[in-house]
Formats: structure tokens, sequence, C-alpha cells
């Protein structure tokens, strides 16, 4: 019962830690919910569905994999090919918003000092609606965002489901599983929340066509720490 109370505290706090220190598990939904004008409900909403898949999708690789009685050594290469993966996936998903942002950039500019009669009459109607209506209500991106966080491994947790795997204890390896998860979703919530209304602090107004391309370079940034430099 001690071993099972010292797992759940080392479950609660790497789940936490490891959640902070990865920017990539919150810095994607705070630009693009300032980016894309999302109200607040919406974007946590995205952080939440997003961090269901990325913990279940470990949990349910550990679990798998344990029934199956693969190694832990196995079970962390396959953890560990999924980093690879996610972060080739975050970083061509920056990549196409920059160059989605670097679009909306340049789109804006022949037509911001022409003569009305010069500028496409749909254009001038885009010009005059408020900011949220002339947003891409695309859903595309959260299911992007969600499928990038399915792949994206919990590398600390699979070590942590064995101990009580080895002690045949069903009851531990999901008091293990959800109490990680709960750390891990709750400090992403936590996290994009405080984000997500501290952006509301910084405006664009004379600099609105700049707001995608930095969403996408900030992601794209994010993306080449886990590629290059093992974030």
């Amino acid at each position: 019962m001690q071993e099972l109370y010292l797992l759940s505290l080392s479950a609660a706090s790497l789940g936490f830690i490891h959640t902070i220190l990865g920017p990539d598990h919150y810095l994607p939904f705070i630009v693009l919910s300032k980016a894309r004008q999302w109200s607040s409900n919406k974007t946590m909403w995205i952080t939440f569905i997003s961090g269901i898949g990325h913990v279940g999708s470990s949990v349910l690789i550990g679990f798998i994999g344990i029934a199956l009685g693969i190694s832990l050594n196995k079970l962390e290469y396959i953890e560990a090919f999924r980093g690879e993966i996610v972060g080739w996936l975050l970083f061509a998903f920056g990549v196409g918003y920059t160059l989605y942002g670097l679009y909306r950039y340049t789109k804006s500019i022949p037509h911001s000092h022409l003569p009305a009669f010069l500028v496409p009459k749909k254009v001038r109607e885009l010009q005059h609606l408020p900011l949220e209506e002339q947003e891409d209500n695309t859903k595309l991106t959260p299911w992007l965002l969600f499928l990038i966080f399915v792949f994206g491994p919990c590398e600390v947790l699979i070590p942590m489901l064995i101990f009580p795997a080895y002690e045949h204890s069903t009851w531990g390896m999901l008091t293990v599983a959800l109490i990680f998860g709960l750390a891990t979703i709750g400090t992403m919530l936590l996290t994009v929340y405080l984000g997500h209304k501290g952006s509301r602090f910084v405006r664009f107004k004379k600099h609105e066509r700049y707001v995608h391309l930095l969403a996408g370079l900030i992601i794209l940034i994010s993306g080449a720490g886990i590629v290059f430099m093992g974030w």
C-alpha cells in the first residue's frame, strides 16, 4: 500500500513536470487560440480532447504491451519512436501554418493603400467585417492538433506501470495511469488557460496581418526543438 502511495505521488509529480517542461504541450494551443480568435471554452475543450488523446494512447500501449508480456525496453523503444513521429508532425504542421500565415500576410499588403475602386468587392466586404468573422472557421486545425497529440508519447508513464504490473495489481496500474493523466491534462489546461487569458493583453490591432505568421513560427520552433534538440 505504501509503495502504491509513493508511486502515485511520483505519477502526479512527473505528470506535472513532463508537461510544464514541454512547451509543445501548451504553446500550440495558446498561439492558435490567439490567431484564430478561439473563445476560452473552445480553447479549453480542444486542449482537453488533445490531452485525452495524448495520455490515452500511451496508457493503451502500456496496458496492451504489459498484457502481451512485451519487455520494458521494447515499450520504451515504441514510445521513443512515437516521439520522433510527433516531432516531425508538429514540425510539418508548423511549416504548413507558417506558409499559411505568410500567405495571409502577403495577401493583406497589396490592397492596404489602393483606392477603393481598385479593390475587389469581396475583399472590401471582408475588410469591414469584425475580426471574428474574418477568421477561417474551419474545423481542420483542432483535428490536426488532436491527431498530433495522439502520436505524442508519455515516456515517463510506461516504467511506472511496470511495478504494479509485476505485483499483478490491475487496480494499481489503473490508479497510476489515472493520477498521471489527471496531472498531465490538468497542467495542460491550467497553462493554456493562463496563456490564453494573458494573450488578451497583447494587442495586434495595428499588426493583425502578422498574427498567423507568428503562430506558425512558434509552432515550427516547438517542433524543431523536439526533432533537432530533443525537447
